[in-house]
């Protein structure tokens, strides 16, 4: 939903399962933003519900050849949120699970609710390998080593506060009205900054090489002759 510079993703229904129809539902919208993209657009992903993402639909992810299928749709979905020539903010209202946590961590910023949600890798719990990707985009957004450790490798399951303290997300909210104002607050604070979205694109992905390899992004040459 476009609502003035602001573009609202809003993921509908219960968990939010990562479906191939879901992402293609996520990817279709990124397109329509990108496609109507201004100065002083900006991007904010939120969800209805308990959860914000739940993850994967594991039952198509698990199921016989998709497993692979299903890594090159997230990989899809990843690049396009890192290429999206806008700044964009995750507004968490529930948990976010897995490649739900991973599509969080995918935003320039995240706000969380304190009283309600978890950020939690389930893959160490589930028995199933990370995509390059993921780790690499855990490195990118999360300084500290135990931080991605503990989510890593002990599947631990983080609250607001102990991720606002760790850097993972930028604020926490006790209410969904509150998350939702703050959300919005900064959300109106970049998109009076007027910045050039493909700039401000180039800039994002320099910030993050070793993720923009992984993918198989690059620098625009021509966007730099910009300057």
């Amino acid at each position: 939903e476009k609502r003035g510079d602001f573009f609202v993703l809003t993921l509908t229904g219960d968990e939010h399962r990562l479906s191939p129809a879901a992402i293609a539902d996520v990817l279709s919208s990124l397109r329509e933003a990108k496609s109507q993209a201004t100065r002083g657009s900006v991007l904010i992903t939120t969800s209805q519900g308990r959860f914000f993402s739940n993850g994967l639909d594991l039952g198509w992810a698990r199921s016989a050849g998709s497993r692979s299928e299903a890594a090159e749709r997230l990989n899809h979905m990843v690049d396009s949120l890192i290429s999206l020539p806008m700044p964009t903010v995750a507004v968490v209202q529930g948990h976010a699970a897995a490649a739900g946590f991973v599509l969080a961590l995918c935003h320039d910023y995240v706000f969380m609710r304190s009283d309600r949600g978890v950020l939690y890798m389930s893959e160490v719990d589930l028995g199933i390998p990370l995509p390059d990707y993921f780790t690499v985009l855990f490195r990118a957004k999360i300084g500290s080593v135990s931080a991605r450790r503990d989510a890593l490798l002990r599947g631990t399951k983080i609250r607001g506060a102990d991720a606002a303290r760790l850097g993972i997300v930028d604020g926490v909210k006790g209410s969904e009205e509150e998350l939702k104002d703050a959300g919005i607050r900064l959300a109106e604070q970049l998109a009076a900054r007027k910045w050039d979205g493909e700039i401000y694109k180039v800039i994002r992905q320099s910030l993050y090489p070793e993720l923009c390899g992984v993918l198989g992004l690059g620098v625009s040459k021509p966007v730099l002759s910009k300057l």
